[in-house]
């Protein structure tokens, strides 16, 4: 799209928003202890609330991603932060179980501006650089997943939880200040009213052949993710290892390769296709898930698999979000919301998949399993670069849409 462009420095404020809204929904969990002694909750009930803010976080994804396409993007991102800090306070100062839970559910929802972040870095940037936009933005996102944890449980440890909340609320507000006054101001046309925009998203999907296919190849990694985490961290928690959270959580660190590594996947998807890059980090990813089932627990091998899996998993999921805002940018809310919710739909399916593949066939069998759904992501990937469609730079990818299916959706910007 013609328009204007990000400000110097856009996509590196649009990653730290990211960074920021993407952390709180990890900030809490260290301390859920911590929570229910203070609030007397029970084991069941502390447990909703990471169940709270993950239900929020996915319907954020489903209702609030498309209106990237109908509000200027200062004010999108500007309001949705403030009300992020007011939920984080109504946490901070929750009495009981309900407010807190209802909190979570807000927070968790206005989280999600980290994926517009993704989708507005997406349509404003230049020409062939696309790519590096995106996996900039993915960067923040991926460093504020690490290090949310751990400054959430230092910061509680420093302040107690309810400050550490407030910290986090003051963060939002700085954001929404800066993005208030630097993102652009320019906003798009809907042809039709909001209901209109939600009811056009399944018809996205059957229209849209490179959607569809994102969907399968990053729905298989996902699902491999979430397996090879539950399952280390079931297997760690679990005699004869009986590792404490916090030996536990030093494995997360490995992930920090993951992160280095999304720059130079930027870099290589505006210098090649999204689709060979993808080909490329799923067999890094399943190079690693191979060392990990081969030689877990030892820590060294473990280690150095759990690096290579998610750098394989981060490259490819930048990668393939570039390939849905290729199929129209000027829709890149709506599509970047159908990608997610599908995206996370699945990964839930291999969370649950997990215990029972433990149960049947032990850490290294789970392992595999993990390794089969990445070998046949890696294969469908390699057969749709050859097809040549939902990759390539710019435009390509996109499919033609009949004049009728364009009334239901929101039109391209206003110049």
């Amino acid at each position: 799209m013609s328009g204007p462009a990000l400000p110097r420095y856009g996509t590196l404020l649009l990653a730290c928003v990211a960074a920021t809204a993407i952390a709180n929904n990890y900030a809490l969990q260290p301390v859920l202890t911590d929570v229910a002694d203070d609030l007397g909750l029970s084991a069941t009930t502390t447990g909703l609330i990471p169940t709270a803010i993950l239900v929020g976080c996915t319907a954020g994804f489903a209702l609030l991603l498309p209106l990237t396409d109908r509000i200027a993007p200062h004010r999108l991102v500007g309001v949705q932060l403030c009300v992020l800090a007011a939920a984080l306070t109504l946490a901070a100062a929750a009495p009981n179980a309900p407010v807190l839970l209802t909190a979570c559910l807000l927070i968790g929802a206005m989280a999600g501006v980290a994926a517009q972040a993704g989708a507005i870095a997406g349509r404003y940037a230049a020409p062939g650089r696309r790519g590096t936009a995106m996996a900039t933005v993915a960067t923040g996102l991926s460093a504020g997943i690490l290090l949310s944890r751990w400054a959430g449980g230092s910061l509680a440890d420093l302040l107690g939880w309810r400050r550490m909340l407030l910290v986090f609320a003051g963060l939002a507000l700085l954001g929404a200040f800066v993005t208030g006054r630097l993102l652009p101001r320019d906003r798009p046309r809907p042809r039709g009213g909001y209901p209109a925009a939600l009811a056009a998203l399944a018809p996205l999907l059957r229209r849209h052949r490179p959607l569809r296919r994102a969907v399968v190849t990053g729905g298989l990694w996902y699902f491999a993710f979430n397996v090879v985490w539950v399952a280390l961290s079931l297997t760690l928690a679990r005699p004869p290892y009986s590792l404490d959270a916090t030996a536990i959580g030093l494995y997360s660190l490995a992930g920090l390769l993951g992160f280095a590594a999304l720059p130079f996947t930027g870099r290589l998807v505006d210098r090649y296709t999204p689709g060979r890059v993808v080909v490329g980090a799923m067999g890094v990813a399943a190079l690693g898930t191979a060392v990990l089932a081969a030689g877990f627990p030892h820590p060294v091998p473990t280690v150095l698999g759990l690096a290579l899996f998610d750098a394989g998993c981060f490259a490819a999921q930048a990668a393939n979000q570039s390939v849905v805002v290729a199929v129209d940018p000027d829709r890149s809310g709506s599509l970047t919301g159908v990608y997610l919710v599908l995206y996370f739909a699945v990964g839930a399916l291999g969370t649950a998949a997990t215990a029972p593949l433990l149960d049947a066939f032990g850490p290294r069998g789970t392992m595999l399993a993990a390794l089969a759904a990445l070998l046949t992501a890696g294969s469908l990937a390699a057969a749709h670069a050859r097809d040549g469609e939902g990759e390539g730079k710019g435009e390509r990818g996109r499919e033609p849409v009949d004049a009728a299916a364009q009334n239901v959706g929101p039109a391209p910007f206003s110049r």
